[in-house]
């Protein structure tokens, strides 16, 4: 019997939650452990998100107008107070309850609350409010107007498909189960629905219905789930053996228990430093549970019966021995090629979440074709989403085609390059998407025609083929190797949002100056290092890195 101070509640990120972290949380002699301190990056995606709903709530509240039978409950409020609110907006049937905190599930361990619970006659269903998208082209997605809170009015949207957002459909039904409990769910169908980023449709999710994968429900997953991390959380409560041991796994990058985890893993030379996620599960379950073990394998003997998932099996192997050595890249292939051409341009852009792309930096490079050389960058400082983002990459494509003119009519060869053409091919895409009727912008076809040719060069592809990395493969890992150093030191992804806030005077400030420059700069250096790393890899790697048939 749990004693109340170790009572184990449960909320629905749990069961989107590493089992280790679940185990660590609810461990009384983990309590006086120091985590990483906050990442200023997450804490700015709460506040994001948190504006995101306050400016929702408005709009709903405007559109239904002043007498549809609003409550609500500020979150700012103890806990206490707001479940005490809720349980009043529930004995007097309120239309729509906002903030709402519901009363603890002791029998069923749960806690949690919903930004919108929604009476619609027959019981309440949960409408989350999220800062991401939820949907993307294509038909069927069931939605109603953001405005139209009543799942009756649902239908088959013929524009939308439904992203695949599992945390959203294991909230909802976290949510259905504490609506159940209390008796305010509805009793004949179990539903939930969803307002995203774009925040112009409510998709509502069916939770019984078998669109999980093997067939079953989200709820039927739910349940599974749940379980599992109720029985880790339960065992770490009362002290008993661990049900989850540490394994390194995606989270663990934004994960405030890291440190402690990293310690663990690293004093028993854990294989999930090397092999990620399921496959360093199932080595485990074949007896290889340390680099070392995995280091020692034959990569020419066939691997043990298990379900691999990420490489070759070979490659794993490789790459224990590539860490035991301290290396962070090892050869895969004889010769290191990378396609070259007498003419050529690095392109790095710079987006803002899915608001959209501010900047387009380049850098030409090559044979003279009568333009100016060296780094150019095409950018919108106003705050996005903005039509001006049309124009600076109008501008952007203008441009670039002209070097590909010139140096085609010139007899000569072109070649751009990028790191990771997923993102920037996103945004050459959306842009000619979203902007199809601002002069100068490309038609999707003529995107295509560049994307799907020779000349457009993705060298994280290039590194990927010809490269084992046992640190990962990200360009700020990458280009060190090949001496490039980034003259900012905070210089990443994550800061490069927290400066554009200030660069455009997002939060209400006045827009920086010196955090444009700052963009800028961090901008032209990822365009510098593609180009250092591609020089690197035509002049420096074959001598430089180990063969992986040498280790």
């Amino acid at each position: 019997m749990l004693s109340v101070s170790n009572e184990v509640l449960l909320d629905a990120g749990a069961v989107s939650r590493c089992r280790r972290r679940v185990h660590l949380e609810h461990d009384p002699a983990m309590r006086e452990v120091p985590l990483a301190p906050p990442d200023p990056a997450a804490q700015q995606r709460i506040a994001d998100a948190s504006a995101h709903r306050d400016a929702i709530v408005r709009r709903l509240m405007d559109a239904t107008g002043p007498d549809a039978g609003w409550v609500k409950i500020s979150r700012d409020l103890p806990a206490a107070e707001r479940v005490q609110l809720t349980e009043e907006a529930f004995a007097a049937e309120a239309r729509y309850i906002w903030g709402g905190l519901l009363p603890v599930d002791r029998a069923g361990h749960r806690r949690g609350g919903s930004e919108l619970l929604v009476n619609t006659g027959s019981g309440y269903v949960p409408v989350l409010v999220v800062r991401h998208r939820i949907t993307d082209r294509g038909s069927g997605a069931p939605t109603t107007v953001m405005t139209d809170l009543d799942p009756a009015n649902r239908l088959p949207d013929a524009a939308r498909k439904v992203r695949s957002q599992p945390r959203d459909q294991m909230r909802l039904a976290h949510l259905y189960r504490m609506l159940e409990a209390l008796g305010k769910h509805e009793g004949h169908r179990a539903i939930g629905g969803v307002i995203g980023l774009d925040a112009d449709v409510v998709v509502w999710h069916d939770l019984s219905a078998g669109t999980w994968p093997g067939g079953k429900s989200a709820l039927t997953e739910y349940q599974s789930r749940f379980a599992d991390r109720l029985a880790i959380a339960s065992a770490a409560a009362e002290g008993e053996e661990a049900l989850a041991e540490p394994s390194r796994v995606l989270e663990c990058r934004r994960c405030p228990w890291w440190p402690t985890c990293e310690v663990v893993l690293t004093e028993t030379r854990d294989v999930s430093l090397v092999v990620r996620g399921e496959d360093a599960m199932e080595l485990r379950r074949a007896g290889v549970s340390t680099v070392d073990k995995l280091a020692a394998l034959d990569p020419a003997d066939e691997p043990p019966p298990m379900n691999w998932t990420g490489g070759t099996f070979a490659d794993s192997i490789i790459l224990a021995r590539a860490w035991l050595a301290d290396l962070t890249m090892v050869r895969k292939v004889d010769r290191v090629e990378v396609s070259r051409g007498d003419v050529e341009v690095d392109v790095d852009m710079e987006s803002f979440g899915d608001s959209g792309a501010y900047l387009w930096g380049s850098l030409l490079t090559g044979a003279d074709i009568g333009m100016e050389q060296g780094y150019r960058a095409f950018a919108t400082w106003e705050p996005l989403p903005t039509a001006d983002e049309a124009r600076s990459f109008a501008e952007f494509w203008a441009w670039f085609s002209e070097v590909r003119e010139r140096t085609l009519a010139a007899g000569l060869t072109f070649r751009a390059y990028c790191y990771n053409a997923l993102a920037e091919n996103r945004w050459l895409f959306g842009s000619a998407g979203r902007f199809g009727e601002y002069p100068g912008i490309p038609a999707k076809a003529e995107i295509a025609s560049f994307v799907d040719s020779e000349e457009w060069v993705d060298l994280f592809r290039s590194v990927t083929d010809q490269f084992l990395c046992s640190q990962g493969k990200g360009l700020k890992v990458i280009a060190p190797v090949a001496g490039f150093a980034w003259r900012d030191p905070e210089a990443g992804g994550e800061a490069s949002m927290r400066w554009y806030r200030d660069a455009v005077g997002m939060d209400g400030g006045i827009p920086d100056d010196v955090q444009r420059e700052r963009l800028l700069r961090y901008n032209e250096d990822d365009v510098l290092a593609t180009h250092a790393l591609r020089n690197w890899m035509t002049d420096h790697a074959q001598t430089s890195v180990p063969y992986m048939n040498d280790l």
